[in-house]
């Protein structure tokens, strides 16, 4: 009685491939987000849709400001693209390819990966952070922080 070969042996070599790829493919795919960036202006009407906060409200969220400071950024006027969003450039990105960094070398040292769930005071810390920046950049005093 001849029976199929087991299937189980195929599949976790390609979950691990997989597993060993996906920094390199966020990478990739960031890569492409901030080249369209680079390559088609958020300062020209309608390419990009407008906030559906500043629309609404006419305030300008954490947000507002974003895509325009990543497109200064490919083009490496890094002070224009604090200028435009300084929580943007000063927090997100940098904890983000923070978060990038430690998924890479993990994933690529065989580590099992850790979800990251920062202590409370650090999610309000940053709720603080981006509540006082709305409303001091909405200010007449913040006017300096609108994008």
């Amino acid at each position: 009685m001849s029976t199929a070969p087991p299937q189980h042996r195929v599949l976790p070599i390609r979950r691990n491939l997989l597993h060993q790829a996906a920094p390199g493919l966020a990478a990739v795919a960031t890569a492409g987000v901030l080249a369209v960036l680079a390559l088609r202006d958020p300062n020209q009407p309608g390419l990009y849709p407008t906030c559906p906060f500043h629309a609404l409200t006419g305030w300008w969220c954490p947000g507002c400001g974003s895509l325009r400071a990543l497109h200064a950024l490919a083009h490496g006027q890094v002070v224009q693209a604090i200028s435009l969003n300084a929580v943007t450039m000063l927090i997100l990105v940098p904890l983000v390819a923070a978060i990038w960094g430690e998924w890479a070398l993990r994933t690529w040292r065989g580590r099992p990966l850790r979800l990251w769930s920062p202590p409370v005071w650090t999610s309000t810390a940053l709720g603080v952070v981006f509540t006082v920046f709305t409303v001091v950049r909405n200010t007449p005093w913040g006017f300096y922080l609108a994008p």
